[in-house]
C-alpha cells in the first residue's frame, strides 16, 4: 500500500522525515567535552558550583557554599578563597517550526516541506547526542508543543505533527501568529541553557522580535534556519506573468529591469540584516535553498570531522 503523502508534494512525507535519522551520524552540535556517564549530558553547563570538573579558584564571596572554601590558598593569602567547579547538564534541543501561510511557497519544493526536514534531521540528530529533543510548531491558526523528552518517539510524535501543520497549510487560512508571537512563546518554554533551533522564512522578523531574541540569547544557544526559495532571490526569466497571493491576481513584468534590480536587492538586504543580528547575538545562521537538499548544509555546519564550534 502507497502512502498517499508521496503523491502531494504540498504534504511533508512521513517516511522521508524518518528517513532523515540515516544522514544524522556524523553531525555533531557541540564538539566540547562529553560527560562521563550517559545519564549526565552531553555538554558542559555554562552555570559554575559543585559539578566534577574544577574551573578556578578565587576570592570568597557572599553566598558562596562554605564547603566549597579553599583552606590552603586560604591560609597562604589570610584571605578567604573558594573553589569553583563547572556543572555537566543535559543541553535540551528545542527545534521550532514555523508552519505559517508564508511557508507555503515554492518554486521546485515548498518552503513548508523543507521545514519539516530541517526539524526533523536537527530531531534526529538531537538524539543521536543524547540530548533530549522538543520542539514548538506554529501553524496558522494552532500551535503544539512537545516536551523535550530523549525518545525515538518524541522524536516520531513531532514528525507526525509536523506532516499534520503541513497538510493544514493546504487549506486557505489568516496567520493569527506573528514571528514576535513565536520568539515570545519560545521565551515561555526554553529553559536556560537550551539549544534552540528556528525554522522559518523570517519574513516578518521586527525590532520587537530582535528584543525577543536578545532575551533568548542570554541563556540559550540559539542557531536562526533560513528556508527560502530561489524565486525569492531573483524574479523569473524576462516574462509577463499572471500572479495570484490566493485571494487576488495581478500581472507581473519581469522585464522591467529596475523592478528586478529592486527585488535582489530587497533579498540582499533582508540577508545582511538577518547575518548582522546573527553576529551581534552570536547566534548560528544557516541557509536552506528549497532547490538544494537538506543534509550537506547541516554536514558542513555541523560535522563530527570539522574541529571547533560553529560559527
Amino acid at each position: 500500500m502507497t502512502d498517499p503523502d508521496l503523491d502531494n508534494p504540498a504534504i511533508a512525507d512521513v517516511a522521508t522525515l524518518v528517513g532523515m535519522r540515516f544522514g544524522t551520524k556524523e553531525l555533531n552540535f557541540f564538539p566540547r567535552l562529553m560527560a562521563r556517564t550517559a545519564l549526565m549530558g552531553s555538554h558542559q553547563s555554562r552555570s559554575r558550583g559543585r559539578g566534577m570538573d574544577f574551573e578556578e579558584v578565587r576570592q570568597y564571596q557572599p553566598g558562596d557554599d562554605i564547603r566549597t572554601i579553599d583552606w590552603r590558598v586560604t591560609a597562604r593569602t589570610l584571605t578567604p578563597h573558594t573553589k569553583l567547579f563547572r556543572e555537566e547538564q543535559e543541553r535540551p534541543v528545542l527545534i521550532v517550526s514555523d508552519l505559517r501561510p508564508s511557508m507555503f511557497f515554492g518554486s521546485r519544493a515548498l518552503k513548508s516541506v523543507v521545514a519539516c526536514q530541517v526539524a526533523a534531521t536537527l530531531g534526529w540528530a538531537g538524539l543521536n547526542a543524547n540530548d533530549r529533543v522538543g520542539g514548538l510548531i506554529i501553524g496558522a491558526q494552532q500551535h503544539a508543543e512537545i516536551r523535550a523528552r530523549r525518545s525515538h518517539h518524541t522524536v516520531l510524535q513531532m514528525i507526525h505533527r509536523l506532516r499534520d501543520f503541513s497538510e493544514l497549510l493546504t487549506q486557505a487560512h489568516t496567520s493569527q501568529y506573528s514571528m514576535a508571537d513565536i520568539l515570545r512563546d519560545c521565551r515561555r518554554v526554553a529553559l536556560p541553557g537550551s539549544t534552540l533551533f528556528l525554522v522559518s522564512d523570517f519574513h516578518d522578523l521586527d525590532r520587537d522580535c530582535e528584543h525577543h531574541l536578545f532575551e533568548l540569547a542570554r541563556h540559550c544557544d540559539i542557531t536562526l534556519c533560513q528556508v527560502f526559495d530561489p524565486l525569492e532571490k531573483a524574479l523569473p526569466p524576462p516574462a509577463l506573468y499572471q500572479v495570484s497571493n490566493g485571494e487576488q491576481r495581478f500581472a507581473l513584468n519581469s522585464r522591467d529591469g529596475k523592478l528586478r534590480q529592486q527585488f535582489e536587492q530587497q533579498f540582499r538586504d533582508r540577508q545582511s540584516k538577518l547575518r548582522q543580528l546573527a553576529a551581534q547575538l552570536r547566534m548560528g545562521f544557516l541557509t536552506f535553498d528549497t532547490a538544494e537538499p537538506v543534509m550537506p548544509v547541516l554536514q558542513q555546519a555541523y560535522s563530527r570531522k570539522k574541529k571547533g564550534r560553529r560559527r
